[in-house]
């Protein structure tokens, strides 16, 4: 294998390493109302907004009252974007004259896009209408991911207030995440986009003259939408539904392999800057740099172990004779199911990427992977896709493992366990173990329901070790809110729409009512200066402790299952004649 995949991987992670610190900088300061560059010119839109919503800003929440109103705010999104699906037909932007969404595939779609896991069970351009992915998806995506970054804002103040009964004003905090940061970098990313060549547009779907006619089909119908406004939002908010069918591999929205780089930063670029938001709130650039390092490391070795099983093509390629050159002008390697623009390494990064970052927009299909290397984006998830995971929801899932972490490691060492001068106790413990485990079960639970059923088999078309491992992949993908599939699974069944949907729904919310009441207990404390007894949690033996508690929960959790799947294929296909 050349040089070239690890020289993009490190390029990808000296990027996001340069360009996370100052973002992570300017979203604490939006989250805390501080004023920033864009102030003068969205301060009066903020008012408004607050105004016409009988929103009184100075007015802060008990922890049980963000949680319910962030819960009663996406579940009231959810039924919104159920109606419009239903109702489209009759509604304007329409050109396809697309009829209604089933109704349980109404009901997948909104639970999905509300929950920040754009699991898509339908191909975008032949079932929604341009103001279904305008007025629904996008503007779902932009409140699932304002969601997300509230609840690690909720979750900040926790840490850094003293002996207090608040977290501030959920309504605030959804607003300034909408309009401070998610639009701004929403509206540079598509025009970015654009300038490489995705396409914008409200026209109607085009047919053009074939350059090479055939006997019988002599035009194409060029499906034409708002595509990179579209795909701009997916990335930057964690809820990576795709315009089309193929996502990020349709050329209309993934046109080059600049844009195809853009993407990836675009996918993680938010969560990596969160971790530098902890760093600020904390006063200790330290503590922000510690889960930076924790979360590249993990994506770096998972990174590797895919691009080499893609790169290096089928286990079974020697013993059967097969031609490895196949695609060398794109490296080489595995190219089933690759975008011939990219090649394996470039598919094989991006799988990591969207996996490991909660996102689930894909440039290749993942079910064409080896074994090995569809493992890793599997894994990825499963893990609670803390590396570095969607905006918000990875950092605060990241915290999870941090209080884990600092308790067992301080109970070895006879200290008592607190973070940034908080004492973990019984209850945060509790609280983060429900957090941590709840997606685990509904993904285990899901998976062993629908092996054990002639509704969750019949939708598997390769049976066998490859099948589960559909299911599974699936099932961690809902549960973990990541969306991304393995396209092999017919997945839009009632059995499987209402199965999915209840997996993204309480995987979603579950965590995120514990994470804020972790932040109410915590905020209620007294804050404990560092002394001699007090376990570092910036300094590299941390970031070890850290990184060994989140494999070990996913690895234990899981392996059994993945030796079901990927892990027994790996070992069929290496032992075939």
């Amino acid at each position: 294998m050349s040089a070239q995949p690890y020289g993009e991987l490190a390029l990808y992670l000296a990027a996001l390493a340069v360009l996370a610190p100052p973002l992570g900088v300017y979203i604490l300061r939006v989250m805390q109302g501080t004023p920033t560059p864009l102030s003068a010119l969205l301060e009066p839109c903020e008012r408004a907004l607050y105004r016409l919503s009988g929103t009184d800003p100075r007015a802060p929440m008990s922890w049980s009252t963000y949680a319910a109103s962030l819960l009663l705010f996406n579940f009231l999104g959810a039924l919104a974007l159920y109606a419009l699906l239903r109702l489209q037909q009759w509604l304007p932007l329409n050109p396809a004259h697309l009829p209604g969404v089933a109704p349980d595939l109404a009901f997948n779609t909104a639970v999905s896009f509300a929950s920040n896991t754009s699991w898509q069970a339908y191909a975008g351009e032949t079932t929604l209408s341009n103001l279904s992915q305008l007025l629904g998806i996008g503007v779902q995506a932009f409140l699932s991911g304002a969601t997300g970054i509230a609840t690690l804002t909720a979750l900040l103040r926790g840490l850094r207030g003293i002996e207090q009964r608040t977290l501030g004003n959920a309504w605030v905090d959804l607003t300034r995440a909408t309009l401070y940061v998610l639009l701004p970098l929403a509206l540079l990313l598509a025009v970015a986009l654009i300038a490489q060549g995705s396409i914008q547009s409200l026209h109607a779907n085009r047919e053009v003259a074939l350059l090479e006619p055939m006997a019988t089909v002599r035009t194409q119908l060029l499906p034409m939408g708002p595509v990179a406004s579209q795909t701009a939002i997916a990335l930057l908010s964690g809820d990576g539904g795709g315009f089309f069918n193929a996502n990020s591999a349709h050329p209309f929205a993934n046109p080059t392999p600049v844009s195809n780089f853009i993407e990836m930063l675009a996918i993680l670029l938010i969560p990596a800057a969160l971790c530098h938001s902890l760093g600020a709130m904390a006063r200790d650039r330290r503590q922000g740099w510690a889960m930076f390092t924790a979360m590249a490391l993990l994506l770096a070795a998972m990174s590797l172990i895919v691009i080499h099983a893609e790169c290096s093509g089928p286990a079974y390629a020697t013993t059967l004779h097969l031609d490895r050159s196949a695609g060398a002008a794109q490296g080489g390697g595995n190219m089933e199911g690759k975008e011939a623009r990219f090649g394996a390494a470039s598919s094989a990064l991006f799988a990591a990427v969207t996996t490991g970052g909660g996102d689930g927009a894909v440039n290749s299909m993942h079910d064409s992977f080896t074994p090995l290397g569809g493992l890793v984006p599997m894994l990825l998830m499963q893990l609670g896709e803390v590396v570095f995971g969607g905006p918000g929801s990875g950092l605060y899932g990241m915290l999870l493992y941090a209080v884990i972490a600092v308790f067992i490691a301080s109970l070895m060492v006879g200290r008592a366990p607190e973070y940034l001068g908080k004492a973990i106790e019984a209850f945060e413990v509790k609280l983060a173990s429900m957090a941590i485990l709840t997606p685990p079960f509904l993904a285990l639970v899901g998976t062993a329901i629908s092996v054990s059923c002639a509704a969750g088999r019949s939708a598997v078309g390769n049976p066998g070790a490859h099948g589960f491992a559909e299911i599974l992949y699936a099932f961690s993908s809902a549960a973990n809110n990541n969306g991304s599939a393995f396209a092999g699974l017919a997945a839009n069944s009632l059995y499987y729409n209402v199965m999915t949907a209840i997996a993204m729904w309480f995987g979603r919310f579950i965590p995120m009512v514990a994470v804020l009441g972790m932040a109410g207990s915590l905020a209620a404390k007294k804050r404990r200066e560092p002394g001699a007894g007090t376990l570092p949690t910036h300094d590299a033996l941390f970031v070890s402790v850290l990184i060994a508690t989140v494999l070990l929960v996913g690895a234990l959790t899981f392996l059994p299952a993945l030796a079901m799947g990927p892990v027994i294929e790996q070992l069929q296909l290496l032992g075939t004649p």
